[in-house]
Parts: C-alpha cells; structure tokens; sequence
C-alpha cells in the first residue's frame, strides 16, 4: 500500500452511478415490452406473476418459474402526481401502480391532468427510454375514451 490508499479504493464499485461515472454497469430493472406483450414469468407451483423474466426462481415459494407475456393493460391499484422535475420528467406528473390484467402489477407514468383514479383501466406500452407510459383509458364497458397520448 503506497501513498495511505488501499488498492480496492479505486477499483469500480456498486455505490457508483454505472459505467458512465466508472463504476460497475448497472442491471435495468424496468419491465419490457416487447411487440405490444409485457415480457415476464409466472411461478409454474402457486401461480403468482412476476414483471422481469430473469428472475432464478419465484420469490413468493421459492418455486420454478416459465417465462409469461402479458397484455399491458390494467387497472390502476394507487396513483399519485409528482410536482417536482426528477431526470428528464419535467414537473408534474403522474405515476400509477397497475394491476395487470392476469399479471404482475407495474409503475406507469400516467396522463397527469387528471390522472386516471384508482379501479379505472389503463392501457400502457414502453417508451423509447424504457418507462412504461399510459396509452389509453378504458371506460367501465372496455371501449376508449379518447384519452390516447
């Protein structure tokens, strides 16, 4: 050891913003949509949904998991508009939590002005960044409203 720093000091650590601020690559949580389907998987022993299909086993019973695709269509579990800029999202706008339909449930930035309300169906697809963006809002009867960005 020379000069009072230990070698691991400058070696690429988690606690680094990724690659770009020279530190390990940083894995991309964010499910993906893939030719309109919400890739994931479903635990082939109890069933329960998962959004990322590279998971090692189901984190419900510790069971073996399929890979699943699912329509990216929901219903909205919470929602809630946030009035500060964060990245690129200017201020506000809104995030919801979406059952999906026969699936997992999601983050989806939402239409903010109003945002849909919980119990309302939402459709959603993936934007060129990768966050899942709302599409559409269902009425009660399934049909569109108009509200299409």
């Amino acid at each position: 050891m020379s000069g009072g720093r230990s070698e691991t000091a400058t070696r690429p650590n988690k606690r680094r913003a990724g690659r770009a601020a020279g530190g390990l690559a940083v894995a991309d949580s964010r499910p993906a949509i893939v030719d309109g389907v919400l890739l994931g998987a479903r635990c082939s022993a109890c069933g329960h949904a998962l959004a990322r299909a590279d998971v090692p086993w189901c984190p419900a019973c510790h069971g073996p998991i399929e890979t699943a695709g699912f329509e990216p269509v929901g219903t909205v579990w919470a929602v809630t508009t946030v009035r500060i800029p964060v990245g690129r999202w200017s201020a506000p706008f809104a995030l919801a939590y979406v059952d999906v339909t026969d699936g997992p449930r999601v983050l989806v930035h939402v239409h903010c002005a109003p945002p849909p309300a919980p119990g309302e169906k939402v459709a959603f697809t993936a934007n060129a960044d990768g966050d899942l963006v709302q599409i559409g809002l269902e009425s009660a009867d399934g049909t569109g409203d108009g509200n299409d960005a």
